[in-house]
C-alpha cells in the first residue's frame, strides 16, 4: 500500500515536468501525459479502495516516514499515513481529477495554452495528493501552500484577461490570510509538543500534554486555514471570483479537491478540537451556509450560482463537524464531490453551446453564461440536461441520490445538537434555512436554463450538445450522484460494517470525551432527530422546488414584481451584501492610502531630512577633511617633512661628490683642525 500511495504521489509531478519542459513540443500539445498519468493514479486509487473494501479492516492505519531534519531539538519527519479516510479521498480526488482531464480535452481544444492548462492540472493533482497523504502538519502545509500556487496559476489561466488575473491574485491573497492563522496554530501546538507527526500530537493531547484554552486557541487557529480553503465566512469572498478560470477549472476546485482540503483537515485534527473550539467551527459553518445560500437565490451568472452553492454546502459539511457529526461532514465532502462536479462540467456544456450559437449569430457582445440569455435547452442538449438534473435532485436532497442520504445525516446531527443544548437552537435553522434555499435557487437554475422558450431563437438554432468527450464524463458523475452506490454494508458510512469506524476516536482524546458524550447524549438525540430531521427536509426541498416552479416555470408569481416589493433584500442579495465593497474600502483602500502616506513620508520627509540630510553633512565633513589633509596632513607634514629631507639632502650632497682626492682632502684639513684644537 505504501508503495501504491508513492507511486500515485509522483505520477502527476512527473506528468507536469514533462508538460512544462516538452509539451509544446509534443502531439496534441502532450495532453496525453497528462491525461495517462491521472488515470494511473485513478487505477492506484481504485486498486487501493477494493483493497480496503475486500480485505475490511475499521482499524487499519500505516504510517512511513523519514527524518528529514535533525538539528538538535528540532526534528522533523515526512511521510505518509494512510487509513480508510485517506482511501476514500485519495478515490475522490483521482476521481474528479479524471474526469476533468478528459473532460478539458473538448473544452480546452485549440487554446494557446493548452499544454500549459494541462501541466498545472497535473501539478494541482499532485498537491491535492500530497496534502491526503501528509502524516503531519508540517507536510501538509507545504502541499497546502502548493494547492494554493496551483490554484492562483488556473484561477489566472487567461491571464490577458485582468478579470482573470485578479481573481487568481485575489484567491491567492484571501487564502494567504487563513493560512498565517493555521501556520500560528501549528507552531503554538509545535513550540508545547515538540511535533508535527499527527500520531504524536493525538497522544501528546491525550496525556495532556497540551489542553484547556491554549488548545482551543490552537486548534481554532489551525482552522483558520480551513475557513480560506473551504471559503466560510469572512473568508468566503474569492470563491466567487474564482469562475474566471476555465469551467473544468471551477469542477476542479469547487468540488472535490481545493475546497474540500479545508473540511478534511478539519477531519484529520478532529481528536484535538476541544468543546469550545467545535463550537466556534459549528457557528461559522452554519452561518456559511445560510448566508451563502441567500446571496445564491439572485445571482443570474450560472457559474456564480454554483460559486455560491458550493460555499453553502462546505458550510453544512463544517457544521457537521463542529456538531460532533463528524461521519456527516465526511460523507457529505464524499457525495458533493460528484455532483457538485457534475453541476459545474454541466455548466460548462452549456456555456460551450451558447458560446457557439451566439457566435454564430454574431452576438458575441451576450454573455455565454447569463442564465437570461438562455431557455429552452433541454431538446437541443438532452445528456447535459438529464444528467444535470440528476445532481440538482441530488443537492437538493431529494430521495434515491447521493445528497439525500448525506443531507440528511448532516441536518439530524444539527437537530439533535439542538435538542440536547437548547440555546444552539440557531444551528438547525441554518441548515434548514440554506436547505430550502438550495432547492429554490438550484431549480431556478434548471428552470431558466433548461426550460421555458429559447430567450434568442437564431443562437438557439446553433445550439448542440456537446462531444463525447464532454459527455462521458458527465455520465460517470451521474452515476456517482445516485444512491444505490452509498448503500451496500461496507460503503455505508452509517451501517454497522461501515468504513466510518475509521474515524472513531478514541475515547481518551479531547475529542474522545465529546465523543463519549455524544454516544450517551447526542446518539440517542440523533436517533430520535434522524425522522423528523428528514421529513423536515423533504418538506422544505418541496416548498423551494414549488416556489422555483411558479417563479420560473409556470410564472403564475412574478420574480421582477417580488423582487420590487424586497428591493431592500434583493439588493444586498444581488450585491452580495456589499462583502467585496466593505473589504475594498474598510481594509484595502485604507492599506492602500496608508502605503501611500508610507512613501510619501518616505519619499518626501525621510529620504529628503534623513537620507539627504546625512548625505549633506557627510559631504561637508568630507570636505573639510580633505581640506585638513590637503592642507595640514599632506601640505604641512607629509610634504613640510619632504622638503626638509630634500634640504638636508641637498647640503648633504655637497661633500658626497664621490670623488676619492676631495675625501682625502677633507680628511686631511679635519685631522689638522683636530690637531690645532688639541695643541690651543
Amino acid at each position: 500500500m505504501a508503495t501504491y500511495a508513492y507511486i500515485l504521489l509522483v505520477l502527476p509531478l512527473i506528468a507536469f515536468a514533462v508538460q512544462m519542459f516538452f509539451g509544446k513540443r509534443l502531439p496534441r500539445g502532450g495532453d496525453f501525459v497528462s491525461i495517462v498519468a491521472v488515470l494511473l493514479t485513478m487505477a492506484i486509487a481504485l486498486a487501493m479502495l477494493a483493497i480496503m473494501f475486500v480485505l475490511y479492516n475499521p482499524s487499519f492505519t500505516l504510517e512511513h516516514t523519514f527524518q528529514w531534519i535533525d538539528i538538535g531539538e528540532f526534528q522533523v519527519s515526512l511521510g505518509l499515513y494512510l487509513d480508510n479516510v485517506t482511501l476514500i479521498m485519495l478515490f475522490v480526488v483521482a476521481l474528479i481529477s479524471s474526469v476533468v482531464h478528459v473532460y478539458s480535452i473538448g473544452y480546452m481544444e485549440g487554446d494557446p495554452g493548452y499544454h500549459r492548462y494541462f501541466g498545472f492540472l497535473s501539478l494541482f493533482t499532485f498537491s491535492m495528493n500530497g496534502l491526503v497523504l501528509s502524516s503531519g502538519f508540517f507536510s501538509i502545509f507545504i502541499f497546502w501552500e502548493l494547492v494554493g500556487l496551483s490554484s492562483y496559476l488556473l484561477i489566472g489561466f487567461w491571464y490577458e484577461k485582468d478579470s482573470a488575473s485578479d481573481a487568481g491574485k485575489k484567491a491567492f491573497l484571501v487564502n494567504r490570510i487563513g493560512d498565517v492563522g493555521m501556520l500560528i496554530g501549528i507552531m503554538l501546538i509545535w513550540s508545547v509538543i515538540g511535533s508535527f507527526n499527527f500520531q504524536h500530537i493525538f497522544h501528546a493531547v491525550e496525556n495532556e500534554a497540551l489542553h484547556g484554552s491554549l488548545l482551543s486557541i490552537a486548534g481554532i487557529m489551525v482552522f483558520m486555514g480551513a475557513i480560506g480553503k473551504s471559503a466560510q465566512f469572512p473568508l468566503h469572498v474569492w470563491l466567487p471570483d474564482a469562475m474566471e478560470g476555465p469551467t473544468p477549472v471551477s469542477a476542479l476546485i469547487h468540488a472535490a479537491t481545493m475546497v474540500a482540503a479545508g473540511v478534511y483537515m478539519t477531519v484529520r485534527i478532529f481528536p484535538i478540537l476541544t468543546v469550545d473550539a467545535q463550537l466556534v467551527i459549528a457557528y461559522v459553518g452554519g452561518f456559511t451556509a445560510l448566508f451563502a445560500a441567500t446571496i445564491a437565490v439572485t445571482q443570474n451568472d450560472i457559474k456564480r450560482v454554483l460559486a455560491y452553492s458550493t460555499v453553502s454546502q462546505l458550510g453544512y459539511m463544517i457544521m457537521a463537524l463542529g456538531v460532533g457529526h463528524y461521519v456527516a461532514g465526511f460523507f457529505h465532502l464524499v457525495t458533493h464531490a460528484s455532483f457538485k462536479a457534475l453541476l459545474f462540467l454541466g455548466s460548462g456544456s452549456v456555456i460551450h453551446a451558447m458560446h457557439h450559437g451566439l457566435h454564430k449569430t454574431g452576438k458575441d457582445d451576450l454573455d455565454p453564461q447569463d442564465m437570461r440569455n438562455m431557455g429552452g435547452l433541454r431538446r437541443k442538449m438532452p445528456v447535459t440536461y438529464v444528467t444535470f438534473l440528476i445532481a440538482t435532485l441530488a443537492i437538493s436532497g431529494i430521495p434515491f441520490t447521493s445528497g439525500f442520504i448525506s443531507k440528511d445525516a448532516i441536518l439530524s446531527g444539527s437537530l439533535a445538537f439542538a435538542l440536547v443544548n437548547p440555546q444552539h437552537f440557531l444551528l438547525p435553522v441554518f441548515g434548514f434555512g440554506a436547505a430550502v434555499l438550495t432547492a429554490f435557487y438550484m431549480f431556478r437554475q434548471v428552470f431558466m436554463t433548461f426550460h421555458g422558450k429559447p430567450v434568442h431563437e437564431e443562437a438557439y438554432s446553433h445550439v448542440h450538445e456537446s462531444p463525447q468527450t464532454m459527455l462521458v464524463p458527465l455520465g460517470i458523475l451521474a452515476m456517482f450522484s445516485v444512491f444505490v452506490f452509498y448503500v451496500f454494508p461496507s460503503i455505508n458510512p452509517f451501517s454497522s460494517h461501515g468504513w466510518f469506524e475509521a474515524l472513531v476516536i478514541k475515547p481518551g482524546s479531547v475529542a474522545g470525551e465529546r465523543a463519549a458524550e455524544m454516544a450517551e447524549n447526542f446518539e440517542h438525540a440523533l436517533h430520535g432527530a434522524h425522522l423528523p430531521a428528514m421529513i423536515t427536509s423533504l418538506v422544505v426541498a418541496s416548498i423551494g422546488i414549488l416556489l422555483a416552479y411558479l417563479f420560473y416555470l409556470r410564472k403564475s408569481l412574478s420574480a421582477d414584481r417580488w423582487a420590487k416589493k424586497l428591493q431592500p433584500l434583493y439588493k444586498l442579495s444581488f450585491n452580495k451584501y456589499y462583502m467585496d465593497e466593505i473589504y475594498d474600502s474598510g481594509i484595502v483602500q485604507p492599506f492602500l492610502r496608508a502605503c501611500k502616506s508610507l512613501a510619501i513620508f518616505d519619499m518626501d520627509w525621510y529620504d529628503k531630512i534623513i537620507i539627504d540630510g546625512f548625505a549633506y553633512v557627510t559631504r561637508a565633513i568630507s570636505r573639510v577633511s580633505r581640506w585638513v589633509d590637503d592642507k595640514i596632513v599632506d601640505g604641512l607634514i607629509v610634504n613640510g617633512i619632504g622638503k626638509i629631507v630634500l634640504f638636508t639632502g641637498s647640503l648633504v650632497r655637497i661633500f658626497q661628490t664621490g670623488r676619492l682626492q676631495q675625501y682625502l682632502m677633507m680628511m686631511l684639513f679635519g685631522i689638522i683642525i683636530i690637531f690645532a684644537f688639541l695643541v690651543f
